[in-house]
C-alpha cells in the first residue's frame, strides 16, 4: 500500500505530510511531482499539502487546478480512492471543481495562523472514521484565503448529505469563526465522502509535542480505510 503526496510548484507542507505518513502512521509514501502523472498508478491514496502553488496567482489553487495531472486525480476520485487536500490542497479541488464551494479572503484579510477548534460532523468518510460524533477536535490553521463560501442551493445539500466534515467551534463546541467561513465550515466531502477538503493543517497536529495528536487520528483513519 502506498499514499501519495501531490507537489506543485509553491507547495510547501509536502515533507510534513510525507513526515508523518512515513514516521508516523507507517505507511509507504510517494513525493510526485505534478509531471510525473504516472506515478499515480502505484497509489492507493493521495494528499494534496498546502503550500502557495504557482504564488497564488489568479486565486490561490487556480493554476494548479488546471493542470493535466488532475485529470489523472478525477480518475482516482472516481475509482473511489480516498483523496484529502490540505489548505492550498483544498483551493485546489474546489477551483478544480471536485469539491464544492471556494475559499475567499478571511473576512479580515490578513493572514491567520493560530490552533483552532473543530466539531467533527460527519464520521461516515475515509478521513474521520476514527472519531466520533460531535467530538472537539484541535488543529492549526494558517491562510489568508480560506473563508469557505458556497450558495444556498448548495449549502443545503451539502448538509442534507452529511458533507459538512468539520465546523469551527471553540472548546466548548459553541460556533467560533475565526476567518468568517459561510456556517463556520472547515472541511467539506465529495458527495461519495471519499475526498476531503479541509483548511486546517492534520499533519500540524500528529504529536504531543506540537500541542495535538487529532491530526495525526485523521491519517490513521484514512491509511486504515484503505487496508480494509
Amino acid at each position: 500500500m502506498k499514499v501519495g503526496v501531490l507537489r506543485f510548484g509553491g507547495t510547501n507542507c509536502d515533507l510534513d505530510v510525507a513526515h508523518v505518513l512515513e514516521n508516523s502512521v507507517g505507511v509507504d509514501t510517494e513525493l510526485i511531482w505534478y509531471k510525473d502523472a504516472h506515478l499515480l498508478d502505484e497509489c492507493d491514496g493521495l494528499v494534496i499539502p498546502g503550500g502557495f502553488s504557482y504564488g497564488d496567482y489568479l486565486r490561490a489553487g487556480a493554476i494548479a487546478a488546471r493542470e493535466s495531472i488532475m485529470e489523472r486525480v478525477r480518475q482516482m476520485v472516481d475509482d473511489g480512492m480516498p483523496v484529502l487536500g490540505i489548505c492550498n490542497g483544498f483551493q485546489i479541488l474546489t477551483e478544480a471543481g471536485v469539491l464544492d464551494g471556494a475559499l475567499l479572503k478571511n473576512e479580515y484579510p490578513k493572514f491567520l495562523c493560530t490552533w483552532c477548534h473543530l466539531r467533527v460532523e460527519a464520521v461516515d468518510s475515509p478521513f474521520t472514521l476514527a472519531f466520533r460524533q460531535g467530538d472537539i477536535i484541535r488543529l492549526p490553521i494558517a491562510h489568508k484565503e480560506g473563508r469557505y463560501y458556497a450558495d444556498e442551493a448548495t449549502l443545503e445539500r451539502l448538509n442534507s448529505r452529511g458533507q459538512v466534515a468539520l465546523r469551527y467551534v471553540d472548546e466548548h463546541g459553541r460556533v467560533s469563526n475565526p476567518n468568517g467561513s459561510t456556517e463556520a465550515i472547515a472541511g467539506v466531502l465529495s458527495e461519495k465522502k471519499n475526498v476531503l477538503g479541509l483548511m486546517p493543517h492534520p499533519e500540524r497536529a500528529c504529536s504531543s509535542v506540537l500541542g495535538s495528536e487529532d491530526g495525526k487520528t485523521m491519517f490513521l483513519s484514512m491509511v486504515d480505510y484503505i487496508r480494509r
